[in-house]
């Protein structure tokens, strides 16, 4: 049969001389199409669904890491900052009970420095609010530390004396307490405003 018959809709003849309608081989054509398309269609889809469930899941751990590592460092900061205002206080007690000896001194400067590291490890880590309590704790701290140190060399400022020194040491306190909450706020363990 001709290439016109086929196109026009006659039948033309199939395999072993069996007549073939061309509309049912088009609509045969068009199932098997159809059937392949639909599941490549369905593989993507499912190739989408997997790189979207793997896309959450890789933001879920790194949610998980980064308030692991923000745990990390709110407890060592909190310690640390609570070693050094506990550091100063014990030093005001060597000043007024005796003279202070290299040991006090190195003990004073470990808790300060301990801080000191905690803190800069908190400006990298810590969000806004979390950081500007802690900026709050450091700056205390250290004037503090100043005070104390102007006193042990005997050269205090107009008005520092070892009490001025033990009151400003003892409000670093509340200081710490509001630093703590807003690093348990952060972390979601307390949900006070």
């Amino acid at each position: 049969m001709t290439v016109w018959a086929m196109c026009s809709g006659h039948e033309a003849e199939g395999v072993y001389g069996v007549p073939v309608d061309l509309s049912s081989v088009i609509i045969a054509v068009a199932g098997v199409a159809g059937t392949l398309g639909g599941a490549l269609l369905t593989q993507r889809g499912s190739e989408r669904a997997k790189r979207r469930e793997i896309e959450l899941v890789r933001d879920h751990e790194e949610v998980r890491e980064n308030r692991s590592l923000r745990r990390t460092c709110y407890v060592e900061l909190n310690r640390d900052a609570r070693q050094f205002t506990t550091a100063l206080n014990r030093h005001l007690h060597v000043l007024r009970e005796r003279g202070v000896e290299e040991a006090d001194s190195d003990a004073l400067e470990e808790a300060k420095n301990a801080h000191r590291d905690r803190y800069s490890e908190a400006q990298m880590i810590a969000p806004e609010e979390v950081l500007m309590r802690a900026s709050v704790v450091n700056q205390a701290l250290n004037k503090v530390y100043g005070q104390v140190k102007r006193l042990e060399r005997g050269a205090p400022e107009p008005g520092e004396t070892l009490e001025t020194a033990a009151q400003a040491q003892y409000e670093v306190w509340e200081m710490l307490r509001t630093m703590r909450t807003a690093m348990r706020h952060d972390l979601g363990v307390s949900h006070e405003d």
